[in-house]
């Protein structure tokens, strides 16, 4: 890799109405952007990091200052990853080493990762914990989506009546829920028997992070996926036996790179995979959706959030999740 130079701004990124989750009510999640250039090719990140790890806008640009010495040496993605710690700073230069790859080599970055071409993914839509007509009319936005991710907000009755409804109004969609650590592993007990009629299909991150203790005897009858319970590869073997499901995101594990062999182990595991997004542009939705084409749960509705997104645009419709190939990692 030639010397690289490094730019990079920061958009707010706020949301066209605010996102409810246990414990958090969000505005907007600020994301970084940036660009590597050779001098001839650029290459296009974005990162947002997470907010339950403090790994905000402002650690990202800390850590990303320090490897412009790295990148004007060079850099490539393996030996990235042995000096920037997994996050959004390593997952914005992650994706812009990939983008900038395949404009110099002229292979793609779909190719490169080992994909013939690349397919629309049936997406999740999610649903803000907000109160019952409120979530109902954002269920009304979603007439296409063939799958429906409810935020839950740990209140029991709540979120049971929520289920009810999304239920009632949409029997025809693949549905889950995201408790977002909202639950302990004996609540989640509780409202077992609303998520069975509600036909829930998968329930993503039920207790907090460090409190799974307990999930490897819980007989639920729907599979548990891991969020906030998996940061990156070193985390994926302790997840079997109370997990079934691993949720990889790109800001957590630290780019695609980490994320392809994070896939792999998980299926040597017996673990599902899945890839999720907190929010973001296209730009931070274009690795995730390669990934996305060797995961079996896809949850990639992030752009549709925010207020303004980048041009081109993801595109959806039919329920579908659809990259412009010019957007990312083309030649």
């Amino acid at each position: 890799m030639k010397p690289l130079s490094l730019t990079y701004s920061v958009d707010p990124m706020p949301f066209k109405k605010p996102l409810r989750i246990a414990g958090h009510i969000f505005e907007g999640i600020p994301a970084v952007r940036l660009e590597l250039s050779d001098g001839v090719a650029v290459g296009r990140g974005e990162a947002s990091g997470v907010y339950y790890t403090g790994d905000t806008v402002e650690n990202i640009w800390a850590q990303l200052e320090p490897a412009r010495p790295l990148l004007s040496d060079g850099i490539d993605r393996a030996s990235l990853r042995t000096h920037l710690p997994a996050g959004g700073a390593r997952n914005a230069l992650d994706a812009a080493l990939w983008d900038i790859e395949a404009a110099t080599s002229g292979i793609t970055a779909w190719k490169r990762a080992g994909l013939s071409d690349i397919q629309p993914l049936v997406t999740t839509f999610t649903l803000s914990a907000d109160d019952p007509a409120e979530m109902l009319e954002q269920l009304d936005g979603y007439a296409d989506a063939r799958a429906i991710k409810l935020k839950l907000d740990g209140d029991l009755d709540a979120d049971a009546e929520r289920l009810r409804l999304v239920h009632h109004r949409r029997p025809d969609v693949w549905f889950m829920v995201d408790a977002n650590q909202g639950y302990s592993v004996d609540r989640l007990s509780d409202l077992a028997p609303v998520l069975h009629d509600a036909k829930v299909k998968l329930v993503e991150q039920p207790v907090p992070r460090g409190k799974e203790a307990g999930l490897e005897f819980i007989r639920l009858g729907i599979p548990l996926a891991a969020d906030e319970s998996l940061l990156g590869l070193d985390e994926v073997d302790q997840l079997v036996g109370r997990f079934q499901v691993a949720n990889i995101k790109l800001d957590k594990c630290g780019g695609l790179t980490e994320a392809l062999e994070l896939r792999e182990r998980a299926r040597v595991l017996g673990l599902r995979t899945m890839v999720g997004n907190m929010a973001g542009s296209s730009l931070a939705a274009a690795p995730a959706y390669i990934l996305g084409q060797f995961c079996d749960f896809v949850d990639l509705d992030g752009p549709s959030f925010i207020k303004s997104d980048l041009t081109p645009s993801v595109r959806y419709r039919d329920g579908r999740i659809e990259l412009p190939l010019s957007l990312w990692g083309s030649t």
